[in-house]
């Protein structure tokens, strides 16, 4: 049976975040290095650099800096569930996370999310409280790398760019 695994980390925003990104669970690598898309092989950070024409932040305060500085809330649709692993198709008895705290606290124009099992998430246990209709990312995770090329992720995330 996979491990039951609850969200060690905190939600990254403020009250100037216009968008906010919605990935699923950290992974063991993310959580490990105590931050959002930690592995090293995970594109996510590469990606928004490019879309923003910034170096990619090189640690955790420099990462929570350009996501604020660049509007964006990032957080996850679930507060725990059993998973094996950071794969997302083993998810089982997910429980969602309380979105209200960022909701209610910043302007939210939209909400994205990273890969299909974030986006099924999101439609069954979030859409409901929170009235908004996510936009779909490609995953920026390594498993994806071969449905999504590099810059096939680049000019998908180029969208964020018109809700800052």
């Amino acid at each position: 049976m996979p491990e039951r695994i609850s969200h060690t980390l905190a939600p990254v925003f403020d009250a100037q975040s216009r968008i906010l990104i919605l990935g699923t669970m950290p992974s063991p690598r993310s959580r490990k290095a105590g931050f959002y898309y930690g592995h090293p092989q995970n594109r996510f950070w590469r990606v928004l650099a490019d879309v923003f024409a910034e170096d990619v932040p090189p640690d955790n305060r420099s990462k929570e800096d350009f996501l604020l500085r660049h509007h964006i809330a990032l957080w996850d649709v679930l507060q725990s569930c059993r998973i094996e692993g950071a794969d997302d198709s083993s998810i089982r008895d997910p429980v969602p996370n309380d979105l209200s705290l960022i909701l209610g606290k910043a302007d939210i124009k939209a909400v994205f999310t990273t890969g299909q099992k974030a986006t099924q998430l999101y439609m069954k246990h979030c859409l409901q409280r929170t009235g908004i209709m996510p936009e779909y990312l490609p995953s920026t995770s390594p498993a994806n790398c071969a449905r999504f090329s590099y810059e096939d992720l680049v000019r998908a995330y180029k969208v964020l760019e018109k809700f800052i």
